[in-house]
């Protein structure tokens, strides 16, 4: 019992145990959380997202007025932007087809995959 509270507060302390913080999601609490940000920062951080659209790279942190080489080399590991941003810089296809409100494209696409494939004429 003493090996699991002392392997507990153990995993606790290190940061391996608290999660990745993603810039394009995180709400001004998350970002609080994170060593070395306060509330200035956070909403610093926050305006910065409202004016120049989501995060393309974690790097982009650095343009962040108030975000130091220093400060950004302790967060950039609790730091994230996956799953955001498509290749090419625009939003995933199924969330800008939600957006519009067109059903229809994402029932009709869904409907496509789902097609088997054409029967081989036996020989």
């Amino acid at each position: 019992m003493k090996q699991l509270v002392i392997a507990l507060l153990f995993a606790l302390s290190s940061g391996a145990a608290w999660g990745v913080v993603n810039l394009n999601t995180a709400t001004k609490d998350e970002l609080v959380a994170l060593q070395g940000i306060g509330p200035a920062k956070a909403q610093a951080i926050l305006d910065y997202r409202a004016a120049h659209g989501p995060f393309k790279s974690v790097e982009e942190l650095k343009d962040v007025k108030g975000i130091g080489a220093k400060n950004f080399e302790k967060l950039k590991p609790e730091l994230s932007v996956a799953g955001t941003i498509a290749k090419g810089g625009a939003a995933p296809a199924k969330a800008d087809a939600a957006a519009r409100g067109t059903k229809g494209d994402i029932a009709a696409a869904s409907a496509a995959k789902r097609e088997p494939a054409p029967a081989r004429a036996k020989p």
